[in-house]
């Protein structure tokens, strides 16, 4: 009986150390993941910079210097200090001559298989999207991936129409039809094989343009309008 009852006592004892050990391994291995997160952030935040920073020198052909730009609550574009968060955030890319090239537009959505994130170029004294690329996704390799690398679809995105209306809106949304079926100037001809993936991108292009493209617009033409008047101030001076 005494025997009987010493294993009983010893029992709770040793099931104390062993949850003190996996307790203390669990603190452990916490401690080291969250080092080691606070140690590469800085190099993923670097890398992740530089990497928007090639693309919106490529959805902007000619690019040399970008500004980050926010939109304040008047609607108008205001340059992003640090700390800012904004609702909405755009690059605005300006040639050797500082003269802007275009804007570069962040955008997402659902895609195939997780969230699609694009950049694309937009130019608002031509009124086309001249540049597109894939920031991230995870779409099916060999065929959802297609959108970042054929070639025919990313012509696409060379001179595609988001003109505006008189009513200041988005004359046609843009959309994706299938493969050799584009007709007009504002539609994605689309991806044989990855037709989940190339609509995604058109659905995610055509509801940007339509909230984003007419403040982006309106703001060149203000800023555009500014900038002749003072020329001709200087001028007449």
């Amino acid at each position: 009986m005494s025997e009987a009852a010493n294993i009983e006592i010893q029992k709770p004892s040793n099931s104390m150390k062993m949850l003190r050990v996996m307790v203390g391994i669990g603190i452990i291995s916490a401690l080291l993941i969250v080092s080691a997160y606070e140690l590469t952030l800085p190099r993923v935040q670097q890398l992740r910079a530089e990497a928007l920073e090639k693309a919106i020198f490529k959805v902007l052909p000619g690019t040399v210097r970008t500004q980050t730009l926010g939109i304040n609550a008047d609607g108008d574009l205001v340059e992003i200090a640090d700390g800012d968060t904004p609702e909405f955030t755009c690059y605005a890319g300006y040639d050797k001559n500082e003269k802007l090239v275009g804007y570069a537009v962040d955008a997402a959505g659902q895609g195939y298989a997780d969230i699609i994130r694009i950049l694309y170029g937009y130019d608002p004294e031509e009124q086309i999207l001249i540049g597109f690329q894939v920031l991230e996704s995870k779409e099916t390799p060999g065929l959802g991936d297609k959108i970042e690398k054929e070639q025919g679809f990313l012509d696409n995105f060379k001179a595609l129409d988001v003109s505006l209306a008189n009513d200041g809106q988005l004359r046609n949304k843009v959309i994706t039809v299938k493969e050799g079926k584009k007709q007009n100037s504002w539609e994605i001809d689309g991806i044989s094989g990855a037709t989940i993936s190339s609509r995604a991108i058109g659905k995610i292009v055509g509801e940007s343009t339509l909230k984003v493209v007419p403040i982006l617009y309106h703001n060149y033409i203000k800023v555009d309008d500014t900038q002749s008047d003072k020329k001709q101030i200087e001028s007449n001076e």
